[in-house]
C-alpha cells in the first residue's frame, strides 16, 4: 500500500506480496471500501464502486496488471496500487486535478506490507485514545469570519475563554468551517478539542511588531537563535491535559515567510515562533492535519507525556531556516506515526535541552517511538540532537522512507553537551538521493553562551541500526567521535 506525490516512486525492496488489487482487505473494521479506479485501455479511469471488499483482478490491454483499490481510512483518501506506479501516479494526478490540499493527503504516507503483523495494524497511538466531545461549538458563533481578511484573534480567544470557564464534562470541540481565518497567535485549554473541517485553514498574521514574547525555556537557558526571550508559537498551550487539534486534512499555516526575510537580513530581535509548542502537558493528540509555512519549528512538545502525533502532513520550502517538522523535546510516551514532512530542516529531532541549562534541568527525552514517516529535507530525515543535555533513550524508529535528503539517519552531539544518548535502535530505513546515509558526530551544534563546562562529554551507547539501504547514496556512513568520549560501546549498524 501506497501514498505518495506524483514524483515519487516506490522502494524498490518491498514485497508486493500482499495487498494486491482485488485481494480481500483485511482488518475490514479499519477500513471503508469506497471503490475502485480501473484505467482502460484508453488510459482513461474510472470509479466502479464496490463494497465487498473484494474482487478478481482486472487486466488492461496485454494482459497486464492496471488499476488500484480507492479506500477511506480514519478520514483519509488512501491508494492500493499494484504493478506500474509511476503509470498510476500519472493517471491519478490527471483523474483527480489534484489540488494542494488533496496533494499532501496523497503524500501523506508511504505505506507497505510491513505495517501489518500477522494480520493486525501495528500502532503505538493508543496510549492517547480519539475521543468525541458531546459539547461542540464554532468558532462562527463567536464572530469567527472566514474571509482571509478579517482579524479573528478576540473570536478565538472567547471561544477558548467559554470552554476554560464553562468546563462542561468531557470537554468541548472547537469547530472551525471552511474559510481561511486570520489570527494573531492564541493559547489552548485543557479539554478541548480544535477541530478543523476539510477547507478550514487558520492562518497567521504577519504583523511581528506585536506578536507576544514569552520566557525561555529553562532547559534551553536563552532563546534557541538569540538571547533573551522568545516569540511565543502560533498555537501555543502550557500546562494541558487532554487537549486534541485534529480534523478532516484542514491547514494551520504560519505564513512564516516574513520571519525567514528577518533572519536571512539579521533583523530578529528574538528566536522565531514555532507553529505549535506545547509545554508541560499530558495526554495530548495531533492528527489529520496539515501544517505549512512554521516561522521556525513546526511541532514543539516540550516538557511532555503522552503524545500522539499521527497521519499529519508538514510542509515548508526547502530553503526556510530551521523548519524542523516535529522536535519532541525532554518529552516522554510519544509516537509519531503515517506522516509526510519535506521542510527546510530535520524532519524529526528528539532533543533534551541546551548544555548547562539542559544538564540543570535533567528531563530526557524517552519511550519515543517514530514509525512510517516519509519525507525530504535538506538535513536530517531522523535526528537525535544536537541538544541532548538531558539524555536521550529508548528510542525506536522503523520504517522509515527518505528522499533528496542531506542525511538520512543524524545522531549528532558536542562537547558541554553532556547527557546520555542511549537504547537507539533504528529499522527498516529506506534512502534515495541522499548526501550521507547514516551519519554519528561529536561536533555539531553551537552553545549557548560562554559558560558551558568542556569537560562534560556526551555519552552514546546502545545505538542498533538494521536494514537500511538506498540507492544514490553518495557516502554510506560517517562515524566522528570525540577523544575523550569516543562512540565505540555497543554501536550496532
Amino acid at each position: 500500500m501506497f501514498l505518495g506525490t506524483s514524483g515519487s516512486k516506490r522502494p524498490r525492496h518491498r514485497k508486493e506480496n500482499s495487498f494486491f488489487v482485488g485481494s480481500k482487505l483485511r482488518n475490514r473494521d479499519r477500513f471503508k471500501l469506497v471503490g475502485r479506479v480501473e484505467i482502460g485501455e484508453c488510459g482513461v479511469g474510472k470509479l466502479v464502486p464496490d463494497g465487498d471488499g473484494g474482487g478478481d483482478f482486472w487486466h488492461c490491454g496485454g494482459g497486464e496488471f492496471q488499476g488500484f483499490w480507492v479506500v477511506e481510512f480514519q478520514g483519509f483518501w488512501v491508494v492500493e496500487f499494484t504493478r506500474d506506479l509511476k503509470r498510476k501516479l500519472e493517471v491519478l494526478k490527471g483523474w483527480f486535478a489534484i489540488s494542494e490540499t488533496l496533494a499532501a493527503v496523497f503524500s501523506l504516507l508511504l505505506m507497505s506490507c510491513s505495517v501489518f503483523g500477522n494480520g493486525e495494524w501495528v500502532t503505538c497511538s493508543g496510549i492517547v485514545p480519539m475521543r468525541d466531545r458531546d459539547d461542540k461549538i464554532s468558532i462562527t458563533d463567536f464572530g469567527g469570519v472566514g474571509d482571509g481578511k478579517t482579524i479573528n484573534t478576540k473570536a478565538f480567544r472567547k471561544a477558548i475563554y467559554r470552554i476554560e470557564h464553562l468546563d462542561r464534562e468531557g470537554g468541548t470541540l472547537l469547530y472551525i468551517p471552511s474559510g481561511v481565518y486570520l489570527t494573531e497567535p492564541f493559547n489552548l485549554t485543557s479539554h478541548m478539542t480544535l477541530y478543523l473541517a476539510r477547507g478550514a485553514v487558520i492562518k497567521a498574521t504577519q504583523s511581528t511588531e506585536n506578536w507576544p514574547l514569552i520566557a525561555p525555556l529553562p532547559s534551553y537557558g536563552r532563546g534557541r537563535e538569540l538571547p533573551g526571550g522568545r516569540y511565543i508559537s502560533f498555537i501555543h498551550g502550557d500546562g494541558l491535559q487532554d487537549v486534541f487539534i485534529t480534523g478532516d486534512n484542514g491547514t494551520i499555516d504560519g505564513q512564516g515567510d516574513v520571519w525567514w526575510n528577518m533572519w536571512r537580513q539579521g533583523t530578529l530581535q528574538f528566536t522565531r515562533p514555532n507553529l505549535i509548542e506545547i509545554m508541560n502537558s499530558a495526554n495530548i493528540r495531533i492528527s489529520n492535519i496539515i501544517f505549512k509555512n512554521s516561522p521556525f519549528w513546526n511541532i514543539h512538545p516540550v516538557y511532555c507525556s503522552n503524545v500522539v502525533i499521527q497521519n499529519i502532513t508538514i510542509l515548508a520550502p526547502a530553503d526556510s531556516p530551521n523548519t524542523d517538522g516535529i522536535d519532541p523535546d525532554s518529552s516522554s510516551h510519544v509516537c509519531i506515526e503515517d506522516s509526510y514532512i519535506s521542510t527546510g530542516d530535520d524532519l524529526i529531532a528528539v532533543k533534551s535541552g541546551w548544555d548547562e541549562y539542559g544538564i540543570a534541568y535533567g528531563r530526557p527525552s524517552h519511550d519515543i517511538t517514530i514509525r512510517r514517516v516519509t519525507g525530504s529535507s535538506p538535513f536530517a530525515g531522523i535526528a537525535v540532537g544536537s541538544e541532548t543535555s538531558g539524555g536521550v533513550e529508548d528510542i525506536l524508529v522503523e520504517h522509515i522512507n527518505l528522499f533528496n535528503t542531506g542525511f538520512g539517519i543524524h545522531l549528532k552531539t558536542n562537547i558541554g553537551r553532556g547527557g546520555v544518548i542511549k537504547n537507539i535502535t533504528i529499522s527498516n530505513v529506506y534512502m534515495e538521493n541522499v548526501r550521507k546515509g547514516i551519519k554519528i558526530s561529536g561536533d555539531v551544534g553551537d552553545h549557548p553562551d560562554d559558560n558551558y563546562d568542556p569537560n562534560a562529554l556526551p555519552v552514546l551507547k546502545d545505538v542498533t541500526v538494521t536494514d537500511v539501504w538506498g540507492e544514490k547514496v553518495q557516502q554510506p556512513g560517517l562515524i566522528h567521535g570525540l577523544k575523550n568520549a569516543p562512540f565505540t560501546r555497543d554501536l550496532s549498524i
